[in-house]
């Protein structure tokens, strides 16, 4: 799950934020890292857990207004929520249940939240998805229901940043994953529907340490590329988030060769953009392609 897009914004943001304190303590730098990434995994689990969680509210919910019902000789029916297939196999998964044994559920303690999102979701005239649906309009119901009372939900973001600083700006990139696990999972599979893993690739956790370490340990000689490549700028005016991320994109470049240069540079220049200045994005782009080209690194082609 945690992919090179998420390690290369993790890794920029601690750099960055420990270029500001004029921290120097990589081991500790790196220490910070492994939380951060854990806590994204776990953020991860949760957001799939809300889902069981508005499930249980509406099956709570349902049990109270039908037990009422039938004092006064009458009976409810059943709703899409309490019924829906996808829901009911995600509260029985296997590896959910064991993170929810590790960590708790932070959900039990948030049923105010979880009562009014129920509601507010149950008033959605735009979800269609009657008992007895199908699997995949199950799959197709909490699809939309994710990304139209989840994705942007300000209470929500409120709660996660009060349970963890580390979910703060993770959890736009964390959506994309649950909305790719709804999409992944197989009614055949049952409880044992595998989740997705906490890295996507092998040697990904590896990556993500080598390349926050090479960039703070060799932070001079890096500094000094950039210097050499810009000239015609004064260094100390350049905006401290650039020198960042150029910093970075070098140690990749560098550090790891089996990414083409020009995958680095893209890479890069879309943080730039993201998290620097309006200008950030085209001037990291020239000042990271001259490094490449004076120190004769590879210009692999995008396959």
């Amino acid at each position: 799950m945690v992919n090179r897009d998420l390690i290369r914004i993790k890794v920029v943001q601690l750099a960055y934020a420990y270029s500001q304190n004029g921290e120097s303590n990589v081991t500790k730098a790196d220490n910070e890292l492994k939380i951060s990434l854990s806590k994204a995994y776990q953020l991860y689990n949760n957001l799939l857990l809300l889902i069981c969680a508005v499930t249980k509210m509406a099956r709570k919910r349902y049990d109270i207004i039908n037990t009422k019902a039938e004092r006064e000789g009458r009976k409810i029916p059943q709703n899409a929520f309490i019924d829906n297939k996808f829901a009911l196999q995600l509260e029985e998964n296997t590896q959910l249940r064991s993170f929810v044994e590790t960590n708790g559920d932070i959900w039990e303690q948030k049923a105010e939240f979880v009562k009014n999102l129920l509601l507010e979701m149950q008033e959605d005239e735009t979800v269609k998805c009657d008992i007895g649906s199908s699997y995949e309009d199950c799959k197709a119901m909490w699809k939309q229901l994710y990304k139209k009372h989840i994705l942007d939900n300000e209470g929500l973001n409120d709660i996660l940043e009060s349970e963890s600083l580390y979910w703060n700006g993770d959890k736009d990139i964390i959506d994309t994953f649950v909305l790719k696990t709804i999409s992944r999972f197989d009614e055949k599979a049952g409880s044992e529907q595998e989740l997705l893993p906490e890295y996507k690739e092998n040697d990904d956790e590896e990556y993500a340490h080598q390349l926050l370490y090479t960039a703070l340990k060799n932070a001079e000689e890096y500094q000094q590329y950039i210097k050499d490549a810009c000239e015609a700028w004064d260094f100390s005016r350049l905006a401290k988030m650039d020198i960042v991320i150029m910093q970075l994109a070098i140690a990749e470049m560098i550090n790891f060769p089996k990414i083409p240069i020009p995958v680095t540079i893209n890479e890069y220049v879309e943080l730039a953009n993201e998290y620097s200045t309006p200008k950030s994005g085209k001037f990291v782009n020239g000042i990271l392609d001259a490094i490449a080209k004076e120190k004769n690194l590879k210009l692999k082609k995008i396959l």
